[in-house]
C-alpha cells in the first residue's frame, strides 16, 4: 500500500529522531544537527524553521532554515544561516523535492527576498541562481600518525608552527567561553568585522558539549588566541577562531591549527575541515598555505518579492570599505557592545 509523505514541522519531541537520521545520513553534516536551532534561538534570536519529510513514521529527509528579519541587509530564509553547509538532504529524491517546495510556500508566506541553499557539492535547484565561486572550502584528511601530519605541512607554514612552539606557546582547553569570546572579538574588530554576542558563543557550548571544544593559545598567562572547534564523525572543524595584537609576533594562530590538528588526531579524527573562505583574502591564502586545495562551495538563491540579484553582503564589496575601516578604529568596548547587533544580521 502507498504511504503517503508529509512535511511537518520539528519540536522537541522529535530532536533524537531529527539527530539520528543526521547521524545515519551520509550527506549530512554537522551544520544539520538539530541543536542549531536552539542555539540560534537563543544566542541570535532569531526564528529557526526545521522541517522534516516524514513517511510511515520515519524520517526520509531533513531540512534547517533559518529566518531573518534584518533592518540592514533585508529578510531572508537561509539553510543555514550563520552555517557554511546546510541545504535539504534526504534518502530519495521525492522527499527533496516535497522539502523544496515547502521552504518555498514558507518564504513566500514569511515575506522575504530570498531563499537559500547552502551545499558542499553543486546542486540544481528550478529557477536557481548561484553566485560561481563567491566561497570555496578547505578539507584535507590526516593521518593517524602526528608526526605524518607535522611532515604533510608545506615547509614554510611548518616553520611558522615550529616557532611558535619556541616562543613557549602551549594550549589549553576551557570549559567556557570567557577567554575565547575576549580573544574573538579583538580579533574580529581589527579586521574590521562585528562581533557575536558572548551568549551565542556560550549556546553553542552548552548545546554541542564536548563536540564543541574551546582551545586557548596562552604565552606565559596572556591568552593571544583562541578558536572553537566542532567534532563530527571523523572530522573536526575549527570554526570560529582569532588571535589578539601579539598573536602575529610569536606565530599564535599558526601554533594554534597545529594543536587543533594534533588533539584531533588524538581523538581520532581524520578529516581536517578548515571552513570556508572567499578568494582574494588573508584567510584564503593562511590556509592554502597550509597545503590545503580549495574545493568551490554551491550556494543557490531563490529569489522573490521581485528581487534579481542575490544579495552582496561581503567585505570584499566595495559599499562597505569604509564601514570596515572605521569599525577597525572602534575602541573595543564599543565594538563589543554595539557589534553584537549587526553581526546577528548577517547570517
Amino acid at each position: 500500500m502507498h504511504t503517503d509523505l508529509f512535511i511537518r514541522e520539528l519540536d522537541e519531541q522529535r530532536f533524537a529522531e531529527w539527530e539520528r537520521f543526521v547521524d545515519h545520513c551520509p550527506e549530512a553534516t554537522f551544520f544539520h544537527r538539530a541543536g542549531w536551532k536552539r542555539a540560534i534561538e537563543r544566542g541570535l534570536g532569531h526564528r529557526g524553521y526545521y522541517l522534516f519529510a516524514e513517511r510511515g513514521g520515519s524520517i526520509e529527509g531533513i531540512l534547517p532554515l533559518v529566518h531573518i528579519k534584518s533592518a540592514l541587509f533585508g529578510h531572508s530564509l537561509t539553510s543555514l544561516a550563520f552555517c557554511v553547509y546546510g541545504g535539504p538532504v534526504a534518502t530519495n529524491p521525492d522527499a527533496l523535492e516535497a522539502l523544496d517546495r515547502a521552504a518555498r510556500a514558507l518564504a513566500q508566506r514569511l515575506g522575504v527576498g530570498h531563499l537559500e541553499y547552502r551545499h558542499r557539492t553543486p546542486r540544481n535547484y528550478a529557477g536557481a541562481l548561484e553566485k560561481p565561486d563567491l566561497y570555496v572550502t578547505f578539507r584535507k584528511s590526516i593521518s593517524a600518525d602526528v608526526d605524518k601530519n607535522m611532515l604533510a605541512i608545506p615547509r614554510k607554514q611548518r616553520a611558522m608552527v615550529r616557532k611558535g612552539q619556541s616562543a613557549g606557546l602551549r594550549s589549553e582547553i576551557d570549559a567556557d567561553c570567557r577567554r575565547l569570546h575576549r580573544v574573538y572579538a579583538e580579533s574580529v574588530r581589527n579586521l574590521g568585522t562585528p562581533v557575536f554576542s558572548r551568549r551565542y558563543f556560550d549556546e553553542l557550548k552548552r548545546e554541542f558539549g564536548d563536540d564543541c571544544e574551546l582551545l586557548v593559545v596562552v604565552q606565559g598567562e596572556q591568552p593571544v588566541s583562541a578558536v572553537m572547534s566542532f567534532y563530527f564523525r571523523e572530522e573536526v572543524l575549527p570554526y570560529y577562531g582569532g588571535g589578539s595584537s601579539l598573536a602575529r609576533k610569536c606565530a599564535a594562530n599558526d601554533f594554534m591549527y597545529w594543536e587543533v590538528m594534533r588533539r584531533a588526531c588524538d581523538r581520532g579524527s581524520r578529516v581536517f575541515d578548515f571552513g570556508r573562505s572567499k578568494r582574494n583574502t588573508g584567510a584564503f591564502d593562511f590556509k592554502k598555505n597550509w597545503g590545503f586545495e580549495p574545493e568551490p562551495l554551491s550556494y543557490q538563491y531563490i529569489m522573490l518579492r521581485g528581487q534579481q540579484q542575490p544579495p552582496n553582503v561581503n567585505p570584499l564589496n566595495p559599499k562597505y570599505r569604509i564601514f570596515i575601516e572605521t569599525w577597525r578604529r572602534l575602541p573595543l568596548p564599543v565594538a563589543n557592545l554595539v557589534g553584537p547587533y549587526i553581526a546577528r544580521q548577517l547570517g
